[in-house]
């Protein structure tokens, strides 16, 4: 058996590990496609080169990274979401925004445990992606949805393609809700 031959069966049944996990995982990158599949570099470069010539996948660049996603699956908007939700410190920016409704610069740095100047970095890409706006009130900036997104896409694509996340997140939500009610009980017991 040659070089040739040997690489040709290496490769024979990757293309469909790769393509069931951008299936199961849309918006994912090339390391993060390397680090769940346990795939060589090159082997998963290739693979994702022959899958977009074949038009079974798409991908999008944005700065540092190239996005993947199944052909004519998603929309735009749709697309700009997963990307920034396979993308942990942004993700839980964007949730807390959800969730807190019109946190400012430090509110978010306080709560995630980031610099300022990496919560301004990150909410510029959101801004830029269309995915939050910024509205100033008095001397503070404050962080929304844009008009054009909305929390149910979010959570809709969260809750599909990243339930193990959702789980987190939701259980968070829940324990949050339910010590805020409790906390409201015991203060009516005390009056």
């Amino acid at each position: 058996m040659t070089l040739y031959d040997l690489l040709g069966e290496i490769k024979k049944d990757k293309p469909e590990k790769v393509l069931h996990f951008i299936q199961t995982t849309p918006g994912c990158h090339l390391r993060q496609i390397k680090k769940e599949l346990k795939l060589p570099m090159g082997t998963i470069q290739y693979n994702l080169l022959q899958l977009e010539k074949t038009g079974k996948v798409t991908s999008i660049r944005r700065g540092l990274y190239r996005f993947y996603f199944p052909s004519g699956v998603f929309q735009d908007n749709e697309r700009a979401i997963l990307q920034i939700l396979s993308q942990e410190t942004v993700r839980e920016i964007l949730m807390l925004i959800i969730e807190r409704k019109n946190p400012n610069q430090t509110d978010i740095s306080n709560t995630i445990g980031i610099s300022a100047a990496s919560v301004n970095w990150h909410t510029k890409r959101l801004i830029a992606s269309k995915i939050i706006k910024e509205v100033k009130t008095g001397k503070y900036r404050k962080y929304v949805l844009h008009d054009s997104i909305s929390s149910k896409d979010i959570v809709t694509l969260l809750k599909n393609y990243y339930p193990s996340i959702w789980n987190k997140w939701s259980s968070g939500l829940a324990e949050t809700f339910l010590f805020l009610s409790g906390n409201g009980r015991e203060n009516e017991n005390h009056k």
